[in-house]
Protein backbone atom coordinates (compact mmCIF):
# COMPACT_ATOMS: atom_id res chain seq x y z
CA UNK A 1 0.00 0.00 0.00
CA UNK A 2 1.18 2.90 -1.21
CA UNK A 3 0.05 6.72 0.14
CA UNK A 4 -0.79 8.63 -3.01
CA UNK A 5 1.24 11.64 -4.12
CA UNK A 6 0.75 15.12 -2.83
CA UNK A 7 3.81 16.94 -3.04
CA UNK A 8 2.02 20.39 -3.31
CA UNK A 9 0.64 19.65 0.78
CA UNK A 10 2.11 21.71 3.41
CA UNK A 11 5.01 20.10 4.49
CA UNK A 12 5.59 19.32 8.39
CA UNK A 13 8.05 18.59 10.71
CA UNK A 14 7.11 15.61 12.37
CA UNK A 15 8.09 14.21 16.27
CA UNK A 16 7.31 10.65 16.25
CA UNK A 17 7.64 9.93 20.11
CA UNK A 18 7.32 5.88 20.32
CA UNK A 19 7.88 3.32 17.98
CA UNK A 20 6.48 3.30 14.33
CA UNK A 21 6.68 0.69 11.94
CA UNK A 22 9.09 2.53 9.29
CA UNK A 23 6.36 2.89 6.40
CA UNK A 24 5.03 5.81 7.79
CA UNK A 25 8.74 7.34 7.53
CA UNK A 26 9.14 6.34 4.39
CA UNK A 27 6.16 7.90 2.81
CA UNK A 28 6.06 11.14 4.98
CA UNK A 29 8.91 11.56 3.64
CA UNK A 30 8.26 10.76 0.59
CA UNK A 31 5.78 13.98 0.41
CA UNK A 32 8.10 16.41 1.80
CA UNK A 33 7.72 15.97 5.11
CA UNK A 34 10.78 16.14 7.87
CA UNK A 35 10.13 13.69 10.53
CA UNK A 36 11.87 13.90 14.19
CA UNK A 37 12.55 9.92 15.46
CA UNK A 38 12.70 9.64 18.68
CA UNK A 39 11.15 6.24 20.32
CA UNK A 40 11.44 6.15 24.20
CA UNK A 41 11.46 10.39 24.20
CA UNK A 42 11.42 11.36 28.25
CA UNK A 43 8.68 14.36 29.01
CA UNK A 44 11.15 16.54 29.28
CA UNK A 45 13.05 15.70 25.66
CA UNK A 46 9.47 16.10 24.05
CA UNK A 47 8.87 18.95 25.90
CA UNK A 48 12.20 20.73 24.36
CA UNK A 49 11.66 18.89 20.71
CA UNK A 50 7.73 20.32 20.55
CA UNK A 51 8.07 24.12 19.80
CA UNK A 52 9.46 23.61 16.78
CA UNK A 53 6.58 20.55 15.40
CA UNK A 54 4.06 20.98 13.25
CA UNK A 55 2.87 17.41 14.43
CA UNK A 56 3.47 14.66 16.82
CA UNK A 57 2.75 11.04 16.99
CA UNK A 58 2.33 9.38 20.42
CA UNK A 59 1.33 5.96 21.79
CA UNK A 60 0.81 5.78 25.74
CA UNK A 61 4.65 7.01 26.62
CA UNK A 62 3.52 9.74 27.96
CA UNK A 63 0.23 11.96 28.67
CA UNK A 64 -0.02 14.70 26.47
CA UNK A 65 -1.43 16.91 29.05
CA UNK A 66 -2.19 20.72 29.53
CA UNK A 67 1.39 21.58 30.60
CA UNK A 68 3.40 19.17 27.66
CA UNK A 69 0.79 20.73 25.20
CA UNK A 70 1.71 24.02 25.84
CA UNK A 71 4.77 23.51 24.71
CA UNK A 72 3.46 22.56 20.94
CA UNK A 73 2.87 25.86 20.06
CA UNK A 74 3.13 25.70 16.21
CA UNK A 75 1.38 21.84 16.83
CA UNK A 76 -1.45 21.82 14.26
CA UNK A 77 -2.06 17.80 14.02
CA UNK A 78 -1.66 14.59 16.94
CA UNK A 79 -1.63 11.24 15.91
CA UNK A 80 -1.96 8.49 18.51
CA UNK A 81 -0.92 5.38 17.19
CA UNK A 82 -3.76 3.06 18.73
CA UNK A 83 -7.79 2.82 19.74
CA UNK A 84 -7.97 5.74 21.92
CA UNK A 85 -7.38 9.57 22.96
CA UNK A 86 -7.53 9.28 26.56
CA UNK A 87 -3.72 10.24 27.23
CA UNK A 88 -4.32 13.54 25.03
CA UNK A 89 -6.23 16.50 26.67
CA UNK A 90 -8.83 17.04 24.15
CA UNK A 91 -10.09 20.09 25.51
CA UNK A 92 -6.74 22.05 25.87
CA UNK A 93 -5.74 20.42 22.05
CA UNK A 94 -9.51 21.99 20.56
CA UNK A 95 -8.21 25.43 22.71
CA UNK A 96 -4.92 25.55 20.58
CA UNK A 97 -6.50 24.90 17.39
CA UNK A 98 -5.19 21.10 17.19
CA UNK A 99 -6.68 18.30 15.23
CA UNK A 100 -5.99 15.06 16.99
CA UNK A 101 -6.92 11.52 15.20
CA UNK A 102 -6.30 8.21 15.89
CA UNK A 103 -5.76 4.90 14.07
CA UNK A 104 -8.28 2.74 16.17
CA UNK A 105 -9.77 0.70 12.80
CA UNK A 106 -6.62 -0.53 12.14
CA UNK A 107 -6.36 -2.34 15.43
CA UNK A 108 -9.72 -3.46 15.34
CA UNK A 109 -9.04 -7.18 14.21
CA UNK A 110 -6.33 -7.51 16.68
CA UNK A 111 -8.56 -6.74 19.71
CA UNK A 112 -11.26 -9.09 18.42
CA UNK A 113 -8.87 -11.96 17.50
CA UNK A 114 -7.64 -11.42 21.34
CA UNK A 115 -11.10 -11.13 22.65
CA UNK A 116 -12.44 -14.34 21.67
CA UNK A 117 -8.99 -15.53 22.70
CA UNK A 118 -9.05 -14.67 25.72
CA UNK A 119 -13.07 -16.07 26.34
CA UNK A 120 -12.41 -18.96 25.40
CA UNK A 121 -9.41 -19.27 27.62
CA UNK A 122 -11.62 -18.15 30.17
CA UNK A 123 -14.85 -20.79 29.09
CA UNK A 124 -12.70 -23.76 28.88
CA UNK A 125 -10.16 -23.09 31.65
CA UNK A 126 -7.30 -23.10 29.32
CA UNK A 127 -4.93 -21.39 31.10
CA UNK A 128 -5.52 -23.09 34.48
CA UNK A 129 -5.50 -26.44 33.17
CA UNK A 130 -1.99 -25.47 31.41
CA UNK A 131 -0.07 -24.17 34.14
CA UNK A 132 -1.60 -27.68 36.46
CA UNK A 133 -0.06 -30.06 33.69
CA UNK A 134 3.22 -28.47 33.62
CA UNK A 135 2.90 -29.10 37.81
CA UNK A 136 2.23 -32.29 36.99
CA UNK A 137 -1.22 -32.40 37.92
CA UNK A 138 -4.06 -34.16 35.04
CA UNK A 139 -6.95 -32.76 36.57
CA UNK A 140 -9.59 -33.26 33.91
CA UNK A 141 -13.57 -33.09 36.64
CA UNK A 142 -11.79 -29.82 37.98
CA UNK A 143 -11.12 -28.17 34.48
CA UNK A 144 -14.88 -29.11 33.12
CA UNK A 145 -15.42 -26.22 30.71
CA UNK A 146 -18.71 -24.33 29.17
CA UNK A 147 -19.50 -24.20 25.78
CA UNK A 148 -20.29 -21.01 23.90
CA UNK A 149 -23.08 -22.10 21.60
CA UNK A 150 -26.36 -20.98 22.61
CA UNK A 151 -25.10 -18.31 25.40
CA UNK A 152 -26.36 -14.13 24.72
CA UNK A 153 -23.35 -12.13 24.55
CA UNK A 154 -23.83 -8.82 25.45
CA UNK A 155 -21.08 -6.42 24.12
CA UNK A 156 -20.90 -2.93 25.38
CA UNK A 157 -19.98 -0.22 22.91
CA UNK A 158 -20.34 -0.77 18.84
CA UNK A 159 -16.84 1.06 17.67
CA UNK A 160 -14.04 -0.66 15.51
CA UNK A 161 -13.53 -3.03 18.11
CA UNK A 162 -16.79 -4.18 19.08
CA UNK A 163 -17.75 -4.39 15.65
CA UNK A 164 -15.07 -6.86 15.05
CA UNK A 165 -16.00 -9.00 18.15
CA UNK A 166 -19.62 -9.03 17.54
CA UNK A 167 -18.12 -10.61 14.10
CA UNK A 168 -16.20 -12.72 15.12
CA UNK A 169 -18.58 -13.96 17.36
CA UNK A 170 -21.41 -14.79 15.06
CA UNK A 171 -19.93 -18.12 13.92
CA UNK A 172 -20.36 -19.19 17.59
CA UNK A 173 -23.87 -19.77 17.93
CA UNK A 174 -24.03 -16.87 20.05
CA UNK A 175 -27.00 -14.24 20.84
CA UNK A 176 -25.22 -11.19 20.60
CA UNK A 177 -26.81 -8.12 22.46
CA UNK A 178 -25.44 -4.79 21.87
CA UNK A 179 -25.26 -1.36 23.22
CA UNK A 180 -24.32 1.92 22.39
CA UNK A 181 -25.38 4.86 23.96
CA UNK A 182 -24.31 6.58 20.67
CA UNK A 183 -25.27 4.85 18.14
CA UNK A 184 -28.32 3.44 16.79
CA UNK A 185 -30.10 1.79 13.89
CA UNK A 186 -26.73 -1.04 13.93
CA UNK A 187 -29.01 -4.07 14.46
CA UNK A 188 -28.14 -6.63 11.24
CA UNK A 189 -28.55 -9.95 11.04
CA UNK A 190 -27.26 -11.75 14.46
CA UNK A 191 -26.77 -8.85 16.19
CA UNK A 192 -29.57 -7.22 17.94
CA UNK A 193 -29.47 -3.97 19.29
CA UNK A 194 -30.24 -3.78 22.84
CA UNK A 195 -30.56 -1.84 25.69
CA UNK A 196 -28.20 -1.59 29.07
CA UNK A 197 -30.71 -3.34 30.84
CA UNK A 198 -31.26 -5.48 28.23
CA UNK A 199 -28.15 -6.80 28.34
CA UNK A 200 -28.09 -6.71 32.48
CA UNK A 201 -30.68 -9.36 32.16
CA UNK A 202 -29.80 -11.52 29.67
CA UNK A 203 -26.37 -12.21 28.81
CA UNK A 204 -23.93 -14.59 30.14
CA UNK A 205 -20.83 -12.57 28.97
CA UNK A 206 -20.33 -9.41 29.16
CA UNK A 207 -17.17 -7.55 26.89
CA UNK A 208 -16.01 -3.39 27.11
CA UNK A 209 -14.98 -1.78 23.74
CA UNK A 210 -15.42 1.59 25.10
CA UNK A 211 -13.28 4.69 25.22
CA UNK A 212 -12.70 5.91 28.69
CA UNK A 213 -14.45 9.12 29.08
CA UNK A 214 -15.98 10.88 32.31
CA UNK A 215 -18.97 8.35 31.30
CA UNK A 216 -17.37 5.24 31.27
CA UNK A 217 -14.95 5.68 33.96
CA UNK A 218 -15.88 2.91 36.61
CA UNK A 219 -18.99 1.81 33.84
CA UNK A 220 -18.61 -1.75 35.73
CA UNK A 221 -18.80 -1.03 39.41
CA UNK A 222 -21.08 -2.50 42.39
CA UNK A 223 -24.21 -1.28 41.15
CA UNK A 224 -23.93 -2.46 37.46
CA UNK A 225 -23.20 -5.61 39.27
CA UNK A 226 -26.00 -5.99 41.31
CA UNK A 227 -28.52 -5.05 38.48
CA UNK A 228 -27.19 -8.55 36.31
CA UNK A 229 -30.04 -10.77 36.68
CA UNK A 230 -27.55 -13.90 35.77
CA UNK A 231 -23.61 -14.73 36.97
CA UNK A 232 -21.87 -13.70 34.10
CA UNK A 233 -18.30 -13.87 32.28
CA UNK A 234 -16.50 -10.41 32.07
CA UNK A 235 -13.92 -9.57 29.47
CA UNK A 236 -12.37 -5.83 29.13
CA UNK A 237 -10.26 -5.03 26.26
CA UNK A 238 -10.78 -1.33 26.35
CA UNK A 239 -9.12 0.86 29.27
CA UNK A 240 -8.26 -0.33 32.90
CA UNK A 241 -10.65 2.52 34.63
CA UNK A 242 -13.88 1.40 32.68
CA UNK A 243 -13.95 -1.66 35.35
CA UNK A 244 -13.92 -0.39 39.21
CA UNK A 245 -11.43 -3.14 40.30
CA UNK A 246 -12.28 -3.61 43.95
CA UNK A 247 -16.14 -3.98 42.90
CA UNK A 248 -14.97 -6.82 40.18
CA UNK A 249 -13.06 -8.56 43.14
CA UNK A 250 -15.88 -8.40 45.20
CA UNK A 251 -18.07 -9.80 42.49
CA UNK A 252 -15.78 -12.28 42.21
CA UNK A 253 -15.87 -13.54 45.63
CA UNK A 254 -19.72 -13.33 45.84
CA UNK A 255 -20.13 -15.32 42.59
CA UNK A 256 -22.02 -12.71 40.60
CA UNK A 257 -19.08 -12.32 38.27
CA UNK A 258 -17.75 -16.11 37.49
CA UNK A 259 -14.76 -15.22 35.60
CA UNK A 260 -13.18 -12.15 34.11
CA UNK A 261 -10.69 -11.14 31.20
CA UNK A 262 -8.62 -8.21 31.58
CA UNK A 263 -6.25 -7.21 28.79
CA UNK A 264 -6.07 -3.36 30.59
CA UNK A 265 -5.76 -2.56 34.41
CA UNK A 266 -6.34 0.46 36.59
CA UNK A 267 -3.26 1.27 36.80
CA UNK A 268 -0.53 -0.46 34.18
CA UNK A 269 2.67 0.02 35.68
CA UNK A 270 2.74 -2.48 38.16
CA UNK A 271 6.33 -2.92 39.06
CA UNK A 272 5.26 0.27 40.49
CA UNK A 273 2.39 -0.51 42.37
CA UNK A 274 1.97 -0.39 46.17
CA UNK A 275 -0.73 -0.05 48.85
CA UNK A 276 -4.21 -0.75 47.63
CA UNK A 277 -3.16 -1.08 44.54
CA UNK A 278 -0.82 -3.86 44.82
CA UNK A 279 -3.26 -5.46 46.65
CA UNK A 280 -6.04 -5.42 44.14
CA UNK A 281 -3.66 -6.59 41.39
CA UNK A 282 -2.71 -9.79 43.60
CA UNK A 283 -5.89 -10.48 44.13
CA UNK A 284 -7.18 -10.96 40.38
CA UNK A 285 -3.75 -12.06 39.04
CA UNK A 286 -4.12 -14.92 42.01
CA UNK A 287 -7.25 -15.53 41.36
CA UNK A 288 -7.98 -19.25 39.27
CA UNK A 289 -10.96 -17.57 37.07
CA UNK A 290 -9.19 -14.71 36.13
CA UNK A 291 -6.96 -13.58 33.11
CA UNK A 292 -4.54 -10.67 32.21
CA UNK A 293 -2.61 -9.91 29.78
CA UNK A 294 -0.46 -6.94 29.14
CA UNK A 295 -2.54 -4.36 27.18
CA UNK A 296 -1.64 -6.70 23.92
CA UNK A 297 -4.82 -6.98 22.43
CA UNK A 298 -4.35 -4.93 19.24
CA UNK A 299 -0.64 -5.52 19.18
CA UNK A 300 -0.16 -7.66 16.60
CA UNK A 301 2.68 -7.87 13.55
CA UNK A 302 -0.23 -6.80 11.08
CA UNK A 303 -1.96 -3.92 13.58
CA UNK A 304 1.93 -2.35 13.43
CA UNK A 305 1.86 -1.81 10.40
CA UNK A 306 -1.81 -0.98 9.67
CA UNK A 307 -1.66 1.75 12.55
CA UNK A 308 1.27 3.23 10.40
CA UNK A 309 -0.67 2.97 7.00
CA UNK A 310 -3.92 4.47 8.77
CA UNK A 311 -2.19 7.39 10.22
CA UNK A 312 -0.20 8.62 7.34
CA UNK A 313 -3.22 8.43 5.16
CA UNK A 314 -4.77 10.75 7.55
CA UNK A 315 -1.53 12.90 8.25
CA UNK A 316 -1.59 13.37 4.15
CA UNK A 317 -5.26 14.15 4.36
CA UNK A 318 -5.16 16.95 6.95
CA UNK A 319 -1.56 18.48 5.40
CA UNK A 320 -3.09 18.29 2.20
CA UNK A 321 -6.07 20.15 2.89
CA UNK A 322 -4.67 23.22 4.82
CA UNK A 323 -5.03 26.43 3.39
Amino acid sequence: MKPKNNLLSKKFSILISDEMHGFFMEGAKAQGHKILYRPGATREEIASLLPQMDAWILRTGVSADADLLSNGRSLKWIGRAGAGLDNIDLVQAEKMGIVCENAGEANADAVGEHTLGMLLMLMHNLSRAHAEVKAGLWQREANRGIELRGKTVGIIGFGNTGKAVAEKLSGFGVKLLVYDKYKKGFGLNQIQEASLQDIQAEADIISFHVPLTVETKGFLDASFILACQKPFFVLNLSRGKVVNHEDLINGLNQGKVLGAALDVLENEKIAALAGAELERFNKLANAPNVIITPHIGGWTQESFLKISQVLLDKLLFFSGNMK
